[in-house]
């Protein structure tokens, strides 16, 4: 029996950190499955990922961190390690729109995103959100107006502490995380925006896309962070639309887009292929 593990290092470039990390790993009796690396020439920068196999059980994390530990002392690399097997702790916020939300849903139920999905948040009711799939999820529905937006994120931040949270994510939930959320949720909170952006920022987007006769659609998943919808992006795609669509065939197509690119974005958190790099990340496709 292997046991899988994920590890992600960033450092200042210089020569041989590869050669070190694949070094210590080999002397662990670590096997290399997958190794990818980027060094970013103008920041000075080096990222690496590596997923590798040990056999048995006979070797923890922090015997791996012992034999890792000169090589990153060396390099004052920024480092994490974790196992393949374990399941991040999800939290899903939606508003209305539950598109996303069942779309996550039903991808987590088949094993396409390795996720335990511990809670849904609501600003509006239960029965305002599709919640056929949620089975015995819990559902909180926490109201929210401008007098109460204080309390009602003391309120998530409870569940958000209390059920393990590791990531949340934003499947359409349609309200401003106030500054001090945003920090607290710094590289764990992943947001949906319906438009490629930067671009049609705020209401009604498609009707915006459709007055100004756009030939292209999209969406875009980031981490969130103080400044709206300006977090280091994860994953953007598009799609062409002709002068036959309407606003209607725009918010079908985009849904879909939406869809996809969400999933695509919780997938790479999820095996640690995103690593943040100032206002921008370094995805590690596989």
């Amino acid at each position: 029996m292997n046991t899988a593990y994920y590890l992600t290092l960033s450092c200042n470039d210089q020569p041989g950190i590869v050669a070190a990390v694949t070094t210590a790993l080999y002397e662990a009796g670590a096997n290399i499955v997958e190794a990818q690396q980027f060094d970013d020439v103008e920041q000075g920068v080096f990222f690496m990922r590596v997923e590798f196999t040990v056999a048995g059980e006979t070797l923890g994390n922090e015997l791996l961190e012992e034999h890792l530990l000169p090589v990153k002392t060396k390099f004052s690399m920024r480092s994490t390690l974790r196992l393949k097997s374990h399941r991040q702790r999800v939290l899903i916020m939606v508003s209305k729109l539950d598109h996303c939300l069942v779309d996550l849903l039903y991808r987590n139920s088949i094993g396409e995103l390795a996720m335990d999905v511990v809670a849904v948040v609501s600003n509006h009711p239960r029965e305002s959100v599709d919640t056929s799939m949620l089975g015995d999820i819990p559902f909180h529905h926490l109201p929210i107006t401008k007098s109460s937006k204080l309390k009602q994120e003391a309120l998530l931040k409870q569940v958000i502490d209390e059920s393990g949270t590791e990531l949340v994510i934003l499947a359409r939930y349609m309200q401003i995380l106030s500054a001090e959320m945003t920090a607290y949720l710094e590289g764990r909170c992943i947001n949906i925006h319906h438009s490629f952006l930067p671009g049609f920022k705020g209401g009604r987007p498609y009707h915006q896309a459709y007055n100004r006769g756009v030939k292209m659609i999209g969406a875009t998943a980031h981490y969130v962070n103080s400044d709206l919808d300006e977090g280091p992006i994860i994953v953007q795609d598009v799609e062409t639309v002709s002068h036959s669509d309407t606003p209607r065939s725009l918010e079908r197509k985009g849904r879909d887009i939406e869809r996809r690119v969400l999933a695509r974005a919780v997938h790479y958190h999820l095996e640690d292929r995103v690593l943040l790099n100032h206002n921008k990340t370094v995805v590690f496709k596989d």
